[in-house]
């Protein structure tokens, strides 16, 4: 097998930028020149790290960042390979590209600032594939191959419940939870057995309005409250309590509001908890994104609380797996809500897939999640940092915003009035789409943008914030 002897790769200890990330930026550099050509053999890791001077969990870093961002492959017992197929747009600029299984026509935009997305790329699909097959070839796979319960498996149920118990400090079993098809079906379960015509329902605003809308289905009435740099405000919960109108529950996101990526601060946690047990209303929490936290350790759920009486927890497998994977899952003590929530997914849907809940599972007790996690997390982070030195070097004049410890977005506003929705067609013209402030709030409310990171690569990210710039820039002209 031909292998390059040594690689010459220049390193700036000076630099703000990671080793590990020069090093996959050298590369990267060396495949564009054609000097490293596609199906090259690279150095083993070791030898690498010994070339360079540097210990090889730095090179392991690097190599991975290459690998998720489709530089290089992994071929099993041959080393790593210089990819076939490069992720590098045509020169046309036109492209026809899946963005999270779903398809962008030719001619629109080629760069998409969505509200969020994981990078399907780096999705442990092989495994998971493998886990699928692993299923029908166990001796006992017909005892599983008809009817379970509404709620979901219930080994899976115990596993999410073990993982809710242990990493996010709550204390649930197997009764407690349902597993759905995904956050949005659990959030529409929780509304439609919960609330009914005429109950009034706090959110905040700007808020996640595809929850609004299941929330509306039920005749139930929104009450908007604010959001600050603390979270949601509680001073205006207050306010609606007082008013004498009977809340039933409140829907909030406070590990990351969504859109504005703020955390709930200590204080109001607390007092959103004396309000919701003297006042008798649930907290629906959504909990969109725990997973990918860069911090020391994710803020716990509201939910963990031993002294809130009244809750339904709401989180997703979709994003930690993949986006296409649809398994969701929602969490109350509230046995009767259960119940309801049981009978109704029976009309709904008999059952949900159990054979991917349990190619899941095996996922999950082998490693292979956790292991995904924390790679997941690194890469991630590496993104995040990236998109704020673009940011500071070439929004900070025109953009504020404060860089979450976690998830895979920025909210940005504009320091000066600004019409996002002519910012957004002329971003068109250029094939960038940004999702304007209209999706987060019904009347104005919100003033910023969410750029997601997760799903774009360095590449896309420099031209998106570069044309941001500049059509900010034209418009004060």
């Amino acid at each position: 097998m031909l292998r390059p002897w040594k690689m010459k790769i220049q390193l700036d200890p000076q630099s703000d930028k990671a080793i590990y990330l020069q090093i996959a930026d050298a590369i990267i550099g060396d495949i564009r020149s054609g000097r490293l050509m596609k199906g090259t053999a690279l150095p083993g890791s070791r030898t690498l790290a010994q070339d360079l001077g540097l210990n090889r969990n730095t090179i392991v870093d690097a190599l991975n960042v290459l690998l998720n961002e489709g530089w290089l492959i992994s071929k099993e017992r041959s080393g790593t390979f210089v990819a076939d197929i490069l992720p590098i747009a045509p020169k046309s600029g036109r492209l026809n590209m899946a963005n999270n299984g779903i398809e962008i026509a030719k001619g629109n935009y080629h760069i998409h600032f969505d509200d969020g997305y994981p990078d399907s790329r780096i999705a442990p699909v092989e495994e998971l594939a493998r886990a699928y097959r692993h299923f029908f070839n166990r001796k006992a796979k017909w005892q599983m191959m008809g009817y379970g319960s509404a709620l979901g498996d219930l080994e899976f149920r115990e596993a999410i419940g073990q993982m809710l118990n242990q990493y996010r400090g709550m204390s649930v079993d197997y009764h407690s939870i349902c597993i759905t098809r995904g956050s949005q079906m659990a959030m529409y379960l929780t509304s439609q057995c919960l609330f009914e015509a005429g109950d009034y329902v706090m959110v905040e605003d700007p808020g996640y309005k595809p929850a609004w809308k299941a929330i509306e289905r039920t005749g139930a009435k929104l009450i908007p409250i604010g959001v600050d740099q603390e979270g949601l405000i509680i001073d205006d919960v207050i306010r609606y309590l007082k008013a004498g109108k009977k809340i039933k529950a409140l829907y909030t996101t406070p590990h990351r509001q969504y859109p504005t990526t703020v955390t709930l601060s200590l204080r109001r946690r607390m007092e959103l908890i004396q309000l919701s047990n003297a006042h008798g209303f649930t907290i629906i929490e959504d909990d969109y994104d725990n997973e990918f936290h860069f911090g020391y350790r994710p803020v716990l759920p509201l939910s963990s609380s031993p002294e809130l009486k009244n809750y339904v927890y709401i989180g997703t497998m979709s994003k930690v797996v993949a986006p296409v994977l649809r398994i969701g899952y929602l969490v109350s003590r509230n046995k009767e809500l259960i119940d309801r929530v049981e009978s109704l997914r029976k009309i709904i849907d008999v059952q949900g897939d159990v054979i991917m809940e349990q190619a899941v599972l095996q996922l999950i007790n082998d490693g292979t999640i956790r292991r995904h996690l924390k790679k997941a997390s690194h890469y991630y982070k590496a993104k995040r940092d990236y998109t704020e030195a673009l940011l500071d070097q070439y929004l900070a004049e025109w953009v504020e915003y404060s860089i979450p410890d976690g998830g895979l977005a920025i909210w940005i506003t504009a320091k000066e009035k600004v019409d996002w929705f002519k910012i957004a067609e002329a971003l068109l013209a250029k094939g960038i789409k940004i999702v304007t402030p209209d999706h987060y709030s019904g009347d104005q409310t919100a003033k910023g943008i969410r750029l997601g990171y997760g799903a774009l690569s360095e590449e896309q990210l420099k031209e998106g914030v570069l044309a941001l710039a500049q059509v900010l820039t034209a418009g004060r002209q």
